[in-house]
């Protein structure tokens, strides 16, 4: 870091503007992510419901319909003026590019289970092509086809059209958060820098890694699947780490230009110091987003990849182009002030009076606040996790409205069936598999080449109509049920079919109940990783920047308190329907999404990371200049509070603003995230660090011998 900090200063001019230039070249290649950019992302591909749709697509030819419309008929499906109506509506489909293939209640023979429960609105099906934008046609089919057909009341729904509802209302929603974010976060920047000038810096370093980072993502897309999300957590880290670190690195400097020293050498100190800081903090940050990775969904992975790219890019305009800026600029930094006198940070004030008072008292501290943070644990005891469907959206979205009535008003799931494959089996093997099937509980219908069976009765007269569903050495068979496919009772459903298992051939179990279970087990197999991932590399991270056994330890332990009073918040919240009154109404599934919740927790945890290691320099640092333990942590809290807590503020604001939201997963995003920095920045930082630091004394820099001799030739401290 001091040769960093002596080439920095040494070649100012030329590390400030080679940066920038560096970016605003890779721009040429970056801009060019955003059309490469898709949708969804929610699936495991890996999984046996992945298999079935890439066997039927292959070998079958066939598709899930991705648009499902209803026609509702005042006075019922049956007559021969709906049937008219219908055929004009089936014609009006295949008029729509991208639409291969149109079936309907008509076209298919009328079967009662395609007809809803009270005779009047019946099932039609579009088919889209691969390669075309499957969201934004079934985005034009219902914006072009909703409400009144030749009498005929239509309601648009399927996987396109929700699709394209939800990247609709997100695109807007965020337009409208930043509206509100941005001039806030100017605003909170100016008075937190203390000057115009200074405030400008973390809009440079944060500016410059949003930037950077498109480059990377449209290598991305170059080589997998890249989800059109992973460009809302680049511009939320980008500023945020962007102001973590400006704060950080600027205070430094300021600290340093108030006892004297030269502007050059000030900078040198400050890259040497808050610089190792920004270093390790980065390092963390990016290992803990980079366990993204290990989970199947793209929409995950996706963040990883941005999350990791930005945040490294953040260091490297840290390290590189402010303290470059800050040699050029000198005290000019602190021109055009907004706060009078000493902008630099004091030795004394509330937080080290803070400190000192739960040092004072530091059980009963203690024991109080981890009381209240189990208070608020215990509310996620009943959490049950889910996925993103339609309900997502407001109430009064068509999309909505058109799932709640097929909800309503059909019995059976005719729009998401369950596919299964069996491969390698005998026309016997087939009958008995139809007929055990259909006796299992909500299974309306199934229907194979061995007829269509109901309740344990197979009719084998239905046979020849379903000729096309063998292929090759593979069996299609299709089961039609009465329950949400994307909710718990779809994941018992899924679980049940699996276990008939069959001795002599191999069975997969496919369709939307099955896809969302894999998603859900998906995750589930996955977190022990990543977990293990992120505890293992905070640990010796955090070792090699303190030395300490225990301080990593007792840092990975509160990050675990904390994530855990905001799940049993975000229970309270999304499950339990309260604060509506603040963040706006939305729809009550009885469950947290997991990918949005997985997402919440990584962030916040890297985020607490890069806190505990501002906090943990300054600490560390009077503790080697050979004060004790007490005025350590009051010193180091007192140089430190401010920034963590203005930082904190800073992002949270940005985040809340996601509340505003019609989408109920940004709303919780914004709200969990928000609410886990300032529980961390505040209630953590504030008195449980410095009551379980008072309480363990000079076991707080503890480590073995050998550990202490790795610490030293690793010379990370230097």
């Amino acid at each position: 870091m001091k040769r960093l900090g002596n080439l920095v200063v040494g070649r100012s001019k030329l590390s400030l503007w080679g940066f920038i230039a560096l970016i605003l070249f890779s721009t040429i290649w970056g801009f060019q992510s955003f059309a490469g950019l898709k949708a969804g992302g929610y699936d495991d591909p890996g999984s046996d419901s992945a298999k079935v749709v890439t066997i039927l697509t292959d070998d079958f030819k066939q598709a899930q319909p991705e648009v499902v419309i209803l026609a509702d008929f005042p006075n019922g499906a049956d007559q021969p003026a709906s049937a008219a109506t219908g055929k004009d509506l089936a014609d009006k489909l295949k008029s729509y590019s991208g639409v291969t293939k149109v079936s309907s209640y008509y076209s298919l023979g009328s079967p009662v289970s395609l007809r809803s429960d009270d005779g009047k609105a019946v099932y039609f099906f579009a088919y889209l092509n691969a390669d075309v934008n499957q969201a934004k046609v079934g985005g034009q089919i219902s914006d072009e086809i909703t409400g009144n057909f030749e009498g005929a009341k239509i309601y648009v729904a399927g996987y396109a059209a929700i699709t394209h509802a939800i990247n609709g209302a997100i695109s807007k929603d965020l337009a409208a958060a930043e509206s509100i974010a941005v001039p806030l976060t100017m605003l909170l920047l100016i008075f937190v820098f203390g000057s115009l000038v200074s405030a400008g810096l973390p809009m440079m370093v944060g500016g410059l890694a949003i930037l950077g980072s498109f480059f990377f993502i449209w290598v991305s897309t170059q080589l997998t699947d890249t989800s059109v999300f992973a460009l809302n957590l680049i511009t939320g880290m980008g500023l945020g780490l962007g102001i973590d670190y400006a704060l950080l690195i600027v205070n430094r400097f300021r600290e340093e230009r108030k006892r004297g020293t030269e502007v050059s050498d000030a900078v040198r100190v400050t890259v040497a110091t808050a610089g190792r800081t920004v270093l390790f903090s980065g390092l963390t940050v990016a290992i803990v987003l980079g366990s993204m990775l290990f989970f199947p969904q793209y929409f995950l992975k996706s963040f990883a990849i941005g999350g990791v790219v930005v945040v490294l890019l953040a260091v490297a305009g840290a390290l590189i182009a402010l303290p470059a800026m800050l040699n050029l600029l000198g005290d000019r930094i602190n021109k055009v002030k907004v706060i009078r006198g000493d902008l630099a940070p004091k030795d004394s004030g509330a937080w080290g009076a803070i400190a000192r008072f739960v040092m004072r008292r530091p059980l009963p501290v203690l024991v109080v606040t981890l009381l209240a943070l189990g208070g608020l644990m215990s509310l996620s005891s009943g959490v049950v996790f889910g996925q993103v469907d339609d309900r997502v959206l407001p109430s009064t979205n068509p999309a909505v409205i058109a799932s709640n009535v097929i909800r309503d008003r059909f019995s059976a799931s005719e729009g998401s069936p369950v596919d299964i494959i069996i491969q390698g089996a005998t026309a016997s093997d087939i009958a008995d598999y139809t007929i055990t099937l259909s006796k299992q509980p909500h299974i309306v219908r199934v229907q194979s080449t061995a007829g269509i069976a109901q309740n344990g009765v197979l009719d084998e007269g239905y046979a020849a109509a379903f000729t096309g569903y063998a292929k090759g050495n593979y069996q299609h068979v299709v089961a039609i049920h009465n329950i949400d496919s994307r909710s718990t009772a779809g994941l018992t459903l899924t679980k049940q079919i699996r276990e008939l298992k069959s001795a002599k051939n191999e069975i997969l179990v496919g369709g939307s109940a099955a896809i969302y279970t894999d998603s859900q087990q998906g995750i589930e197999k996955s977190l022990p990783v990543a977990v293990g991932w992120i505890f293992a590399w905070t640990l010796i991270l955090l070792f090699l920047f303190t030395g300490s056994v225990l301080l990593p330890i007792k840092a990975v332990l509160l990050n675990v308190v904390s994530l855990g009073a905001t799940l049993g918040f975000l229970t309270w919240v999304f499950i339990g329907g309260h604060l509506k009154w603040l963040i706006g109404d939305f729809i009550n599934t009885g469950t947290i999404d997991t990918s949005s919740l997985v997402l919440i927790v990584i962030v916040a945890f890297g985020l607490s990371m890069d806190y505990e290691l501002f906090l943990l320099s300054r600490i560390k640092e009077q503790h080697e200049a050979g004060l004790g333990t007490t005025e350590s942590v009051a010193i180091g809290l007192q140089r430190s509070g401010r920034i963590i807590t203005a930082a904190a503020l800073v992002l949270a604001v940005s985040f809340l603003a996601f509340i505003t939201s019609g989408v109920t997963i940004m709303k919780m995003l914004g709200l969990g995230i928000a609410f886990a920095i300032l529980l961390d920045a505040t209630i953590v930082r504030a008195l449980l660090v410095p009551a379980l630091m008072r309480l363990l004394g000079d076991l707080n820099w503890w480590a073995p011998k050998w550990m202490k001799t790795i610490y030293k030739k690793v010379g990370l401290d230097h």
